[in-house]
């Protein structure tokens, strides 16, 4: 409220300008392809490789040797390079054939009514380790499931307290047994009365998630607070356990109450290994299992900017040669999004002619994608060497890039495009054939003696010759455009008057002062104000801001000149 002035006096006011403009947020990389287990077509955020390994398995079972694919790999080069957040999007064959899994019967205090129901929040037979019950078919002498793995679970219900009308339920991983229990999490003080703030469905939450038309539909009531299973019925309900007296309101209610007891989850459908199964230097059309079109509505589904943050994404398995409309598909995703790179491979294992590599990449002109080659080796999860596309391991480059120095930078070269866990490449590349790929848009991956193994290119797959064909610049723009694009955002139905402008110059022109000094530009301006917000554009309730930058280049040629001379020659201090 303004201060109304009536009495001569001396006023003072405070005018605070001293806002600290948020640094932009920090995204990571989006990775598309099959999981051993994990939440289907639901993009998941994960910060650590544990973490992934807890939501997504590492490996599986096939034809009694264990298998491992490709999301798993470049989920561990990604976090081994520093990466840390990655957004994973399982995809499986024939998504609308899995289903969750649920728990073996909870059984009730007395009586025969199940209380409540839980359900797994991943999909696929992996999850299934009873039947309908625990019985001895189920369940061995010590207490161990007789189909628990480490990928599936089990529950247990403890700490039932018939005056609270309470309990406590604990998520185990399904290979434990009863002396060595393998908690994962641990909700305590549930209740089925749903006026109670400790709710069950509130308490573990009660929602799943569709892709239905390429859109994610949420379902359910309460957030999920379980990173495992969520309440997908509560049949016994205790409206108001406890009187205002603190006693029980009515004493039957105990009887809905759960039995202190464990079970497994049963029931659920689709499975991990697929009968036409190529991994690794076998892929072909076949992928992993899968087939190009699993990936469309995850691809669509990514589309959605406002909902997922990611500044590179792979898919890897996907190749361009036989995949490629769905590979078309990735980079429309990067290009429309405008906010991310997708690191794309373009032939498969058994190409070794650089002409053909760089013919497949001819099909593609676009500074928001970027292709390597050749394919790497490294050492899988169950100790084999095997063949991986190099967009397996390329958003490891990247992160380590943005660690090390920032997104400007170019993820290329000794001091930062060196691969950690990468063994040897598939082709020992001469200088020739680094020439060859390198003018046919294709980074090379070389081998040098003494340094190991790097990425030795950053060019974009765009054709012309400009500032945007390299990964560098490309990727400069896109931190400039996310940051300016948030603060602008904070401006949208303000009033279109010089302070609003102001306060956008006041946050926008420190940040990139930041970006000159860190080698990111050699010089910039902003322009907002009345030369390019006129009247006319101010009645269309616009506002308009140019911003003009000059983009640092890297020195990827060096020329050093040795000039010899004679005996006796001076040298100019």
């Amino acid at each position: 409220m303004a201060e109304t002035i009536i009495s001569p006096g001396v006023f003072s006011r405070e005018n605070d300008i001293s806002f600290i403009q948020p640094a932009p947020t920090a995204v990571g990389a989006a990775i598309i392809g099959p999981t051993v287990k994990g939440p289907v077509e639901v993009p998941t955020l994960v910060t650590s490789y544990n973490e992934y390994s807890r939501k997504f398995g590492v490996t599986f079972e096939s034809a009694s040797t264990s298998g491992e694919f490709l999301t798993s790999i470049a989920a561990k080069s990604y976090f081994d390079q520093g990466g840390e957040s990655l957004l994973v999007s399982r995809v499986v064959a024939t998504a609308g054939d899995w289903t969750n899994a649920s728990n073996s019967k909870i059984s009730p205090s007395s009586g025969s009514t199940e209380p409540f129901q839980l359900k797994t929040i991943g999909k696929g037979s992996i999850y299934n380790n009873t039947t309908g019950s625990l019985d001895a078919g189920t369940q061995n002498s010590d207490g161990s499931l007789v189909s628990g793995s480490q990928d599936n679970l089990r529950w247990e219900i403890t700490n039932k307290d018939n005056a609270k009308g309470t309990f406590s339920l604990t998520i185990r991983r399904g290979d434990d047994n009863t002396n060595g229990k393998v908690v994962l999490e641990t909700f305590n003080d549930l209740s089925l009365d749903p006026n109670a703030p400790n709710y069950i469905a509130a308490k573990i939450g009660d929602q799943y998630q569709t892709l239905t038309s390429g859109d994610l539909i949420q379902s359910g009531d309460y957030i999920n607070k379980s990173n495992y299973v969520y309440v997908a019925s509560v049949t016994s309900k205790t409206y108001d356990y406890l009187g205002n007296d603190g006693n029980i309101r009515v004493a039957a209610a105990s009887a809905s109450l759960p039995s202190e007891a464990s079970g497994g989850f049963h029931g659920a459908v689709g499975n991990v290994v697929q009968a036409t199964q190529t991994s690794f230097g076998n892929i072909a059309a076949n992928t992993q299992g899968l087939v190009a079109g699993d990936y469309t509505n995850i691809i669509t589904l990514l589309g959605n900017k406002d909902e997922f943050s990611f500044n590179i994404i792979s898919a890897p398995g996907l190749i361009d040669a036989s995949h490629g409309s769905t590979v078309d598909s990735l980079v429309s995703l990067a290009e429309t999004r405008g906010d991310c790179i997708a690191a794309i491979d373009l032939v498969g294992y058994s190409e070794l002619t650089i002409a053909n590599v760089t013919s497949q990449a001819t099909g593609h002109n676009s500074s928001y994608a970027a292709s390597y080659w050749p394919w790497l080796q490294v050492q899988s999860a169950t100790g084999r060497n095997v063949w991986v596309p190099a967009s397996t391991v390329i958003p490891g480059v990247y992160a380590f890039t943005d660690n090390s120095s920032a997104p400007w930078f170019a993820p290329a070269g000794l001091v930062r495009g060196g691969l950690v866990g990468v063994i040897q490449t598939r082709k020992k590349l001469t200088r020739a054939n680094r020439d060859s790929l390198y003018n046919g848009k294709v980074n090379p991956i070389a081998s040098f003696p003494g340094t190991g193994i790097s990425v030795f290119g950053q060019k974009t797959l765009q054709t012309k010759a400009s500032a945007l064909d390299r990964v560098n610049v490309r990727r400069l723009l896109i931190e400039l455009k996310k940051f300016l694009g948030d603060q602008a955002k904070n401006l949208v139905f303000e009033q279109n008057t010089i302070a609003t402008r102001n306060r956008f110059l006041a946050a926008v022109n420190p940040y990139l002062d930041s970006v000159v000094q860190q080698q990111g530009l050699f010089s910039y301006r902003v322009v907002m104000d009345d030369t390019n917000n006129t009247a006319d554009v101010v009645d269309r309730n616009q506002l308009v801001g140019q911003i003009f930058i000059q983009p640092s280049k890297t020195a990827e040629f060096i020329v050093l000149d040795f000039v010899v001379e004679p005996t006796g020659a001076t040298f100019d201090a």
